[in-house]
């Protein structure tokens, strides 16, 4: 091996595999976790399709682990630098630094999400894609992330979740939103489903 290469390889650190970092954590913290695996590419794909790659403001990522959503996101077209990645898993977060050093990877709770972007974002958000745990918690905590969302969304813009629930993590009745859902992705583990909400 070239001592170049040799250098390369001697710098970056070893990493465990995304699988056993998610079941490690999902052992530890059962209910901060969305998931035992990370979300499968189909999955993935087809939330980041829903985002807008031409629009111009940032994209919030909600829970985004060891960044599978990330990397499709990536793929669609969303330039790093628009990224900001909310994590409240201070492991997740050191991972995702390293593996996307042009966003923004902030250390907190989603769920108290007008504290945790009060200052960060310079323009409304183009997309907030959430691989958060909605089901664990009650409506009202649902319901107002979800508002909180809305608050720093341009018009029109997405709020894109997904769930392995068969009902939609929140409702598909309210006031002036309208919800649209992907169909069943039955490849992924388990099968899940991908709901948007745009509001006005």
């Amino acid at each position: 091996m070239p001592l170049q290469s040799s250098a390369r390889a001697l710098k970056k650190p070893l990493r465990l595999d995304d699988e056993v970092r998610f079941l490690r954590s999902w052992i530890e913290k059962p209910l901060h976790m969305g998931a035992v695996m990370p979300s499968g590419k189909l999955l993935a794909r087809t939330m980041a399709n829903y985002v807008d790659a031409s629009a111009t403001g940032p994209v919030v990522e909600l829970g985004p682990g060891t960044g599978a959503i990330t990397n499709a996101l990536i793929e669609h077209g969303i330039d790093q630098k628009r990224l900001v990645l909310v994590e409240y898993n201070p492991a997740f977060c050191v991972l995702l630094r390293d593996r996307y050093p042009q966003a923004t990877v902030l250390q907190g709770d989603a769920y108290k999400l007008r504290d945790t972007l009060w200052n960060v974002l310079d323009a409304p958000a183009s997309a907030v894609v959430s691989g958060l745990p909605l089901v664990t918690k009650p409506m009202l905590t649902r319901m107002k992330l979800i508002r909180d969302a809305f608050a720093m969304l341009s018009p029109a813009a997405p709020f894109i979740q997904f769930t392995y629930s068969v009902a939609p993590p929140i409702p598909k009745s309210l006031p002036g939103v309208t919800t649209e859902a992907s169909e069943r992705i039955w490849m992924n583990l388990p099968p899940a489903r991908v709901w948007v909400y745009r509001k006005g």
